[in-house]
């Protein structure tokens, strides 16, 4: 992702950190159309780490300058972890001290939000900036994973008793995790506390459906999680689709690393209703494929209450793949 011009923003990782998308996801929802030029760069070796300053992965520099750094910090390959202000410990720094920090380095706010990032299309699908990966603590993230293999092995969500033994061994219930799962939009219950969605995946018929190589065939919540599907279990699948506005068909295939479009010219629309909410709800029926970009504005048209903006594939690919690539990392 890039911007014309501005602010020089390096996120340095070594080759497969879990939480390089969480930093670029983050430094994404801090901008908030401020202009500026992110790239993530690889660092392989400590001579490279001295010489790009980094300092541990991942590291955000603005400019060149490392605003996180301690006094005393070494050039490091070592993983790196941020406190936020409440001590939480996470990947990277949340999106008020990014901010804070963009500010500090003189990076104006944008004066007028536009067509540009309204609403940013990564805050849209990753909990306002926190990321899809759920936290290691209380089984939360080992019950999670569970949830989305049982949904990419047999297309439905687990029964209470598959998911039991898993949150045992937390010394709490599945109810109690699944709870503290949905209170943190990681997945979505109904009445009884059965899962409805566990993002990217639905529990019931939605207009994107996915055929896992292989022979699963399941709903995904919205287009953006039916591409982060592939990008997750690192599959090829058939997305199968409708335009909204015209109901034709909109099909992606992906195959050895490589995406097909049919038709050649569809598009994304990423939108949310002002006022936030669970993705389910506020969300998910706003991020469709479409057939053309014209198609896509006239169903914005339409949709007045849902301000949003029309992105290409590529930029809907990495959305998907920074929101639903590590979800399932160890």
């Amino acid at each position: 992702m890039s911007w014309e011009d501005g602010m020089r923003i390096t996120v340095l990782t070594v080759p497969e950190c879990p939480n390089a998308p969480l930093a670029m996801e983050r430094v994404t929802t801090a901008l908030a159309c401020r202009a500026a030029q992110v790239e993530l760069v690889e660092v392989h070796d400590q001579v490279q780490a001295a010489e790009l300053g980094m300092n541990g992965s991942p590291t955000i520099l603005l400019d060149g300058v490392d605003p996180f750094a301690s006094s005393g910090a070494v050039p490091s390959l070592s993983c790196r972890l941020y406190r936020d202000a409440d001590g939480t410990v996470t990947g990277a720094p949340n999106v008020a001290a990014l901010r804070e920090a963009l500010t500090g380095a003189g990076l104006e706010e944008a004066t007028a939000a536009g067509d540009c990032c309204a609403p940013n299309a990564l805050d849209v699908v990753g909990r306002a900036g926190r990321g899809r990966r759920a936290p290691a603590k209380g089984g939360l993230r080992v019950l999670h994973q569970k949830v989305l293999r049982h949904f990419a092995d047999t297309g439905a969500a687990p029964a209470p008793e598959v998911m039991e033994p898993i949150a045992a061994q937390a010394g709490r219930t599945a109810g109690q995790v699944l709870a503290e799962l949905a209170a943190e939009d990681f997945v979505t219950l109904d009445e009884a506390g059965e899962i409805r969605a566990a993002y990217p995946f639905s529990a019931t018929p939605t207009r994107h459906r996915v055929r896992i190589d292989g022979g699963t065939e399941v709903w995904s919540m919205c287009a953006i999680d039916a591409l982060g599907i592939p990008a997750m279990l690192d599959v090829d699948v058939v997305i199968s689709s409708t335009d909204p506005v015209t109901g034709k068909p909109v099909t992606v295939t992906t195959q050895h690393g490589a995406t097909v479009w049919d038709p050649q010219e569809a598009v994304v629309f990423v939108g949310q209703r002002p006022g936030g909410g669970p993705a389910a709800t506020a969300c998910c029926d706003a991020l469709n494929f479409f057939t053309s970009a014209a198609s896509a504005h006239a169903w914005a048209a339409d949709h007045p209450g849902l301000p949003g903006r029309v992105i290409d594939q590529a930029a809907a690919e990495d959305i998907a793949r920074q929101t639903f690539g590590p979800l399932l990392a160890p």
